[in-house]
């Protein structure tokens, strides 16, 4: 409120003062014909002048800003896959039940254009997986979330990740099947529904982390090719991949 009211002073105050000047020059040299002459010119030159900056300029500063927020962003999601994220799909992927199947068509390689990642997001987002774990499958995506909690709430703390809204989804479910999970003493013995329920949340966990996987496989494709190429040689989805060069 006392913001709203030092505007409202400060733009008064600069009317005041125009005028006064004004009445100034015509005291002095007497000729209101010069005066309005150069006052209706700047009047007609303001509504260009508004366009140039407040949305041309403006455009151009967002477009600029946004740029230097998604690579932000990106580094972030590069982060969460080295540290967390390439190791869970590799759990995730053995209890697919079209395993093969689905490691075929992320065979991606260094040919793949844009529009192929695109049909491809455009595939997994139909996908609905019923995915069936085992307790050890359990057990082990268990320790591996425990192991990387720290680092996945330290990942919230990054205000960036509000701006991305799919990858804030993605790491809700992830929390969500980490809180399900830690929540359990004992993973041996679980009852069928409640089996049931942890294979929807793995489920919903395992769409979202590939999703997020191709879209960033495309972003790496497209602007950092010698990271493109490792993570191409470290294919979660393909049990044969390897770092090494052949």
């Amino acid at each position: 409120m006392n913001r709203s009211k030092w505007l409202v002073y400060l733009g008064l105050a600069m009317v005041l003062l125009t005028v006064t000047v004004y009445l100034i020059h015509y005291l002095i040299f007497r000729d209101a014909h010069h005066i309005f002459i150069y006052l209706i010119g700047d009047i007609a030159f303001v509504f260009f002048e508004v366009f140039l900056v407040t949305i041309i300029l403006d455009e151009l500063l967002k477009l600029r800003e946004k740029k230097a927020l998604l690579e932000k962003l990106n580094m972030v999601i590069g982060t969460f896959f080295s540290e967390a994220g390439t190791e869970l799909l590799k759990l995730l992927s053995r209890l697919d039940p079209e395993a093969s199947k689905t490691g075929e068509r992320l065979r991606i390689s260094d040919n793949w254009a844009a529009r192929d990642f695109d049909q491809l997001i455009g595939q997994f987002q139909r996908c609905n997986y019923k995915i069936e774990p085992g307790e050890e499958h359990i057990s082990a995506i268990r320790d591996l979330l425990l192991d990387k909690r720290d680092f996945l709430l330290r990942l919230l703390e990054n205000p960036s990740i509000l701006e991305h809204d799919q990858f804030t989804k993605l790491l809700q479910a992830v929390f969500h099947l980490t809180e399900e999970l830690a929540a359990r003493e004992k993973i041996s013995h679980l009852a069928s529904a409640d089996r049931g329920h942890l294979a929807t949340d793995i489920g919903r966990v395992y769409t979202a982390l590939t999703l997020a996987w191709i879209r960033y496989m495309k972003y790496l494709k497209t602007n950092y090719p010698y990271l493109f190429s490792f993570s191409v040689r470290t294919n979660p989805f393909n049990p044969e991949a390897r770092p090494e060069l052949t």
